[in-house]
């Protein structure tokens, strides 16, 4: 019999423990209505009312009342070093000019693997070293999946 989960509870929010657990990448995260497989062998299909991004720990609501949690997957990704904030933000910029995901930290972006935007950020002078870690990318400003903001017009704004 496969499960039904209609609702989530964003990571923190969860009461109970979850029954089980289902390991997903960045993309993979990206849903609305999706047959996914938990790590014990339960389908559970993923119907949600619209497209969430969902992030590591958040948990799907079964009709049934359990809770099964979301684990970010680790992925191949470039971890993008620069020798200053200033120097940071200005990568962050030249990523972002080309429209590519990004995980912005405070030392660091992660991106997914690109040789020839890995070869440009060098040139700019960035460290770039491939690593395998979980990616939770920037949601775009324009992003309906993941906000908390006020609606304005046909897009959220993101606080």
């Amino acid at each position: 019999m496969t499960l039904r989960a209609t609702s989530i509870l964003r990571s923190g929010e969860a009461k109970a423990t979850p029954f089980d657990l289902v390991v997903l990448t960045a993309e993979e995260r990206h849903l609305r209505r999706k047959l996914i497989t938990l790590q014990h062998g339960d389908e559970v299909l993923v119907d949600l009312p619209q497209t969430v991004k969902l992030a590591d720990r958040d948990c799907l609501v079964l009709e049934d009342g359990r809770l099964a949690e979301v684990i970010a997957a680790d992925e191949e990704l470039l971890e993008v070093k620069a020798q200053d904030a200033t120097h940071l933000v200005q990568l962050a910029w030249h990523i972002g000019n080309r429209h590519l995901e990004a995980q912005i930290e405070v030392t660091r972006l992660l991106i997914r693997p690109d040789h020839v935007i890995a070869k440009m950020l060098e040139q700019l002078g960035a460290t770039v070293n491939a690593v395998r870690e979980p990616f939770s990318p920037e949601h775009g400003a324009y992003s309906h999946a993941h906000t908390t903001g006020a609606t304005q017009g046909d897009f959220t704004l993101a606080p």
